[in-house]
């Protein structure tokens, strides 16, 4: 694959995931005398991410006509729209993709008349077949019946275990179908899912608005994911706890913290350090394991070797997952943040447990001892890294005075994500804020290059926004995407 239709796919299945929370299927059997197009527009209105037309009894020329109508109103609400097994139809009025079903048209088939660039959707209901249809180039999966349902005949429900066992078999986005509604949507919780797709909990209601609404306000509690960042605190705000706490609420997860170290600092330099003990650092991981597990960590200043033995002693404990490592030993400025036992303490214990670390250009350096002045250097040293830790590696090249592109290395070998450089001083809390963001999409159920590539775009977005603050290097706009300073 090359690496331009890999970035695509990447920015593409981010899109996706956004799109797919709330996914409504149309049935205009439950409309009586209402147009089809009214409903569909009263479902946008109340908060519908994706719309799905579905028509088995209409000929060509009306069904082509629906779609153009269905397909104009879901872009003016910057929602993706989708048609129900027929390619002819999707291409004809081109449409964003198309779902098929197990017994419809293959799914390579499908994919090659769609082209790479459409959304495929398939509908699975045993692991085997979600696996099938992720190889062969479905987007996401449809699975289900999730419960009993009268909007498809002969639609047999798939128990919650084997609802579990296909999203965590997958890498791509699964959505949830059959007989859902308000009553009881909340009894998927813990699955994993992406989404639930609805068609009579929203067409056969009595006021489509209303009911779409109910059930967005539900589905944004029951996919909220939660995500733990271990650092040190910022009393300006712009890097560490502070910082990451943030950057995960604005990439749309829970965020909680573990303090490693109190720090008197603002944007020209830090004036004092106040560590935690290793006996309150634990007390503080129990405390939130024991009672919202985290979808995902993130580490970023540890401070000491003790305390770096607390975090990988209750990692392991907990099995934590999608941890995210952040090597915060030097600074921007140069400055050694970590003493020599420290780092390797870091290497030694973090390291093996990471799902990812982040280290910058010198940190790459102060850990592999070589020297790097390009990107084939990068990748030597990445490859050094993966290969000595057995984790992935993001090798960022935020201090490359050319471009902002990062390595990310994995066992499958490396994949260059192309970063625009933003012409801002005002870079303090850079390092913590991208580890941040890759953590809460991790805990969002992305994939590695997906959580990476929307983190990345998340800090474009950061630093563009231009804040400026402070009498040094300031700090992000980490609001940018939820809201504008005076």
């Amino acid at each position: 694959m090359s690496l331009s239709l890999c970035q695509n796919n990447i920015t593409k299945a981010c899109a996706l995931r956004k799109a797919l929370p709330l996914y409504a299927i149309t049935d205009r059997r439950w409309l009586g005398d209402k147009p089809l197009a009214q409903a569909v527009k009263e479902a946008l209105l109340g908060g519908v991410t994706m719309i799905q037309l579905r028509e088995k009894n209409l000929d060509t020329d009306c069904f082509l006509q629906e779609a153009q109508r269905i397909k104009a109103l879901c872009h003016a609400f910057n929602v993706p729209f989708i048609v129900n097994d027929n390619i002819g139809i999707a291409l004809a009025c081109d449409a964003d993709g198309v779902h098929i079903g197990q017994q419809d048209m293959a799914v390579k088939e499908a994919r090659a008349l769609l082209g790479p660039n459409k959304i495929l959707g398939v509908s699975a209901k045993t692991t085997a077949q979600a696996l099938a249809a992720e190889n062969d180039g479905a987007d996401y999966l449809g699975v289900g019946a999730v419960f009993p349902t009268d909007s498809k005949a002969n639609a047999s429900e798939i128990s919650h275990n084997e609802l579990q066992r296909i999203c965590a078999a997958v890498s791509i986005p699964v959505v949830a179908i059959g007989g859902i509604n308000e009553k009881n949507i909340s009894k998927l919780q813990h699955s994993s899912i992406s989404g639930a797709a609805v068609i009579s909990a929203i067409f056969a209601a009595p006021d489509i608005r209303a009911a779409a609404t109910r059930l967005r306000q539900r589905l944004s509690a029951l996919l909220t994911k939660t995500a733990l960042t271990i650092a040190g605190s910022d009393a300006s705000g712009g890097a560490g706890i502070q910082a990451d706490l943030k950057t995960m609420l604005a990439c749309g997860v829970y965020g909680m913290s573990a303090i490693t170290a109190l720090t008197a600092q603002n944007t020209t330099g830090v004036a004092g350090v106040s560590p935690s003990t290793p006996d309150f650092l634990s007390a503080q991981l129990d405390s939130i394991f024991d009672d919202i597990f985290p979808d995902a960590v993130k580490t970023g200043m540890v401070f000491s070797t003790p305390l770096i033995a607390v975090i990988a002693g209750r990692l392991r404990h907990y099995q934590a997952k999608n941890i995210v490592v952040d090597p915060v030993m030097i600074a921007t400025s140069g400055a050694h943040l970590l003493s020599t036992d420290a780092i390797t303490a870091l290497k030694e214990q973090l390291f093996p447990l990471a799902t990812l670390i982040t280290p910058n250009l010198k940190e790459t350096e102060a850990l592999t001892g070589l020297s790097i002045a390009n990107k084939a250097d990068m990748e030597t040293a990445a490859r050094k890294l993966q290969a000595a830790y057995g984790c992935n590696v993001l090798c960022k090249g935020g201090h490359r005075p050319t471009d902002a592109d990062d390595l990310l290395y994995t066992a499958d070998g490396p994949l260059w994500l192309p970063g625009r450089r933003v012409d801002n001083p005002n870079t303090h809390g850079t390092g913590c804020t991208l580890s941040a963001a890759i953590a809460a999409h991790l805990a969002k159920g992305y994939s590695l290059p997906q959580a990476v590539q929307a983190a990345k775009d998340y800090l474009t977005g950061a630093l563009t926004a231009g804040l400026n603050l402070g009498h040094g290097a300031g700090p992000l706009h980490h609001g940018w995407q939820l809201c504008k300073f005076p």
